[in-house]
């Protein structure tokens, strides 16, 4: 019998960004929390499903000690075993932020799993602030994930500040870069503006023809507020779903067909984003 998951390849598939407050130190309750939100999405029509950054545990640490305490290994932590399940009871893909541990250290990671199980990990490249006193510098690359719908890319925060990332998934082949993320307010931005990330997910996606799905979290955390407005844009760089409300617990959901991305790299008759590169220029900065 045609497994049925094989027909989302060439077709529309629902893509859900899941936008809550995750509490820092309370991975039950978190997680108890992320399988509410992938339950509801999925019943929405979601097929692929993306969590905030560190939704497992929390982000702001008080200590490194307090991060290895709220830590998980992959692929038998809780969180992960939980998602797996879910994933595979409602036939949905999941990507969801998680504290990793690897023995002592510690890694700001996204898991992939789906109906087979777990399908990889994504170890933050890029560390922002205090991060840097918690984490590891991320040591996978930039994995790209086959699955039916297409192929997939994971990024975490401020990976999306680094266009050397979009540009190596886009050569990579990948049709939608899933983005785990807690923004926070930039300085000198008005709280009416655009936010900068939304814009780096628009123009990212523009200019390298990629689908662009990011999930970001809500509320104060010992006194860090954050953004919300998580969105979910097209390869022409024009927002599909989204932005999210600034301070609201909602999912977004937008239908895609991400095998579209690979056309969308072509502009017309005479231009390709990819083939109009000037490698003889950039020399060793090739990407």
């Amino acid at each position: 019998m045609l497994d049925n998951r094989l027909a989302w390849h060439e077709s529309d598939v629902t893509i859900a960004c899941c936008q809550y407050a995750p509490r820092v130190g309370d991975r039950a309750g978190n997680l108890e929390k992320s399988l509410q939100m992938i339950r509801a999405a999925a019943q929405s029509g979601a097929r692929l499903i993306v969590l905030p950054e560190l939704c497992s545990s929390g982000y702001v640490f008080n200590s490194r000690e307090e991060a290895y305490q709220l830590s998980e290994t992959v692929p038998e932590g809780d969180t992960i075993q939980a998602w797996t399940q879910i994933a595979r009871e409602l036939n949905v893909y999941v990507v969801g932020g998680i504290c990793e541990r690897d023995q002592a250290l510690l890694y700001n990671s996204a898991v992939f799993v789906g109906p087979q199980g777990h399908l990889g990990t994504f170890r933050k490249l890029h560390l922002w602030y205090e991060e840097k006193l918690f984490f590891e510098p991320g040591n996978l690359g930039l994995p790209v994930f086959h699955t039916p719908m297409g192929r997939i890319g994971l990024l975490i925060c401020y990976d999306i500040w680094f266009p050397e990332a979009f540009r190596r998934y886009a050569l990579q082949g990948v049709d939608l870069v899933c983005v785990c993320t807690n923004w926070v307010p930039m300085p000198a931005q008005q709280p009416e503006d655009l936010p900068l990330a939304i814009q780096l997910c628009m123009s990212n996606a523009h200019v390298n023809g990629l689908f662009v799905a990011a999930a970001d979290r809500v509320g104060i955390e010992r006194n860090q507020p954050f953004l919300g407005r998580s969105v979910i844009v097209g390869p022409n760089g024009l927002p599909l779903a989204g932005p999210a409300g600034f301070d609201t617990e909602e999912i977004i959901l937008a239908e895609c067909n991400l095998v579209q991305s690979r056309r969308a790299k072509t502009f017309n008759d005479l231009n390709h984003i990819l083939h109009d590169r000037r490698e003889d220029i950039y020399g060793d900065f090739n990407i």
